[in-house]
């Protein structure tokens, strides 16, 4: 199915870039055209304000890059096939003198666990949900549409976001391949949500949207080049996404640049009354300005704490680090110099109980049998009219295109061994366990403790105890492994660590404090701009040089 969506949508490209396959100008009529692997969002919006291009020219231009690189990458599950007439639609709209916002006319993609009420599926990267239908658009792609976004496809991932197999691998899902991240041959794009982090630092579109219960925004950014904005836990809706804990669910954007998250993030926050959570917004769920956040001299004044045992407690007995944190240390004498004060030893209390604990997975098992049993719940169309998770686990073991036992079940079957869900005494025992590691004894405290605005972190170490309280964290690119660094690899032989893989910078705040983050992460991004350090070794070349006017 996915190779006949893509042959289909290359059909009705090619004959647009027939006759310009080979232009490699960058201008058209004296006019420059901004690089899509460059490209910022305001970048974009000057040019469709200018009449330099369309967003029909954008929609051809970036599925023609899909189709350069997704055979070797996975990034992309499927492309939406009304991609170009909802592209001609907000073209129409613009030449009316109606501008949705700053992002009309401009494609975004999407993570395949976020649902849209359209011709796409979406799947968790699992068949059991191949052919399921919604009820409607997920807010999340409700307000993207709002904001005049062009939702060009469905993004890969780690099969059910990273909770079914204890030994599958980052990036892989039976529906859609085995992403791979393009640092290095066969690298590990980190999970879940791969595709998205791929599909961003490629310049497939603009930016991405993710989702994270635990590293699922973060990590895959870290090892992809790119920024990402794990929100507060009810700052984005998580309705009609595919779930795995509504305690700890998030969904946010990944992107090239801290302002263009920034852009994204303001156009899918806010309050929606299917997902209770975010009627805890603030001020009557007024959203910041996240954009007008981005703000060069924003790290002056500002109080920002290193939490020196978590990095002891993770590098303890082992050197494999030691380039992240040389990066890392240079980082902070960065926000120094741009008027930070750093405050050594913010500790998180109890992180090395939470390192013995299990209440974190206890958590995610209770809430997952009870919210994923609500997502099929919801469906208007359930194929194979699986109800729960034990009901899944058996269907998954039975269709061989699942691929089991070769990539098992075992998140499966020991959330269905607990016992006990989030609706049960055992559950709230274990959960005010969770909130005291990440409230008092983790991140909260350590920002109270010591007055600060922030706390920072390697991102490879950021995301486990801001999980746990759902808090948010922002991850910018920081640096990348040195050309000798010895290859290690991880499941399916997959390169976690190598020459060029990169890694990232983390600043972790209080709920709601998405604003001041990006400010922090802005000032910091535009000190270093280490993402442009290193280029990927594959990369896509169509421009929109190849596509206007032709």
């Amino acid at each position: 199915m996915r190779s006949i969506l893509f042959s289909t949508l290359y059909l009705v490209l090619s004959s647009t870039l027939s006759t310009a396959s080979t232009c490699s100008n960058l201008t058209v009529s004296g006019e420059r055209f901004p690089s899509l692997i460059d490209v910022s969002a305001e970048d974009l919006a000057a040019g469709l304000e200018g009449g330099l291009f369309t967003s029909v020219d954008l929609v051809n231009a970036y599925i023609a890059r899909i189709s350069e690189v997704n055979d070797a990458l996975d990034v992309v599950t499927e492309v939406n096939p009304d991609a170009l007439a909802i592209a001609r639609q907000l073209d129409a709209e613009r030449a009316n003198g109606t501008v949705r916002g700053p992002l009309h006319g401009i494609p975004i993609l999407i993570k395949n666990n976020i649902a849209t009420n359209d011709k796409m599926n979406n799947t968790a990267g699992s068949y059991a949900l191949l052919g399921a239908r919604v009820p409607r658009d997920s807010a999340m792609a409700a307000k993207l549409r709002a904001a005049g976004v062009v939702i060009l496809g469905k993004l890969n991932l780690s099969q059910w976001a990273n909770f079914r197999s204890t030994n599958s691998s980052n990036g892989w899902s039976a529906y859609g391949g085995q992403v791979l991240a393009a640092y290095h041959p066969m690298q590990d794009p980190s999970g879940s949500s791969s595709g998205s982090g791929v599909a961003s630092d490629l310049g497939l579109a603009l930016a991405s949207l993710g989702t994270e219960t635990s590293g699922s925004i973060l990590s895959p950014s870290n090892r992809n080049n790119v920024v990402g904005i794990k929100p507060t836990v009810g700052l984005t809706s998580r309705n009609l996404v595919i779930p795995i804990s509504e305690r700890q669910d998030t969904v946010g954007p990944m992107a090239r640049s801290v302002k263009d998250a920034a852009y994204v993030l303001q156009a899918i926050a806010g309050v929606d009354p299917n997902d209770n959570y975010t009627l805890a917004i603030p001020n009557n769920g007024s959203i910041p300005d996240y954009v007008a956040a981005c703000n060069f001299s924003s790290l002056r004044g500002a109080r920002i704490g290193i939490p020196a045992n978590v990095i002891e407690l993770f590098t303890e007995g082992t050197t494999r680090w030691a380039p992240e944190l040389d990066a890392f240390y240079a980082s902070v004498d960065i926000l120094r110099n741009a008027g930070a004060t750093i405050i050594e030893d913010a500790n998180y209390t109890a992180f090395a109980e939470y390192l013995n604990s299990t209440t974190g997975i206890e958590i995610l098992n209770g809430d997952f049998l009870v919210n994923l049993a609500q997502y099929f719940a919801s469906l208007t169309y359930n194929p194979y009219n699986i109800t729960n998770l034990a009901e899944l686990n058996n269907w998954t073991k039975a269709f061989p295109l699942e691929e089991w036992p070769d990539r098992n079940t075992e998140i499966f079957d020991d959330a269905l061994a607990q016992g006990w869900n989030n609706t049960t005494p055992e559950f709230w025992a274990a959960y005010q366990q969770n909130l005291y590691f990440g409230g008092e004894g983790g991140v909260l405290g350590a920002l109270e403790r010591d007055d600060l605005d922030a706390v920072v972190l390697p991102t490879s170490f950021s995301a486990g105890i801001p999980a746990l309280v759902g808090s948010p964290v922002i991850t910018v690119p920081m640096g990348f492994y040195p050309a000798n660094t010895t290859v290690r690899r991880t499941a399916r032989n997959l390169v976690s660590i190598g020459p060029n893989v990169p890694f990232g910078f983390s600043f972790l705040g209080r709920k709601f404090s998405e604003a001041s983050l990006i400010g922090y992460a802005y000032a910091y991004e535009q000190r270093t701009k280490a993402r442009n350090d290193v280029r990927p070794y594959i990369l896509p070349t169509t421009e929109l040089s190849n596509v206007v006017g032709a």
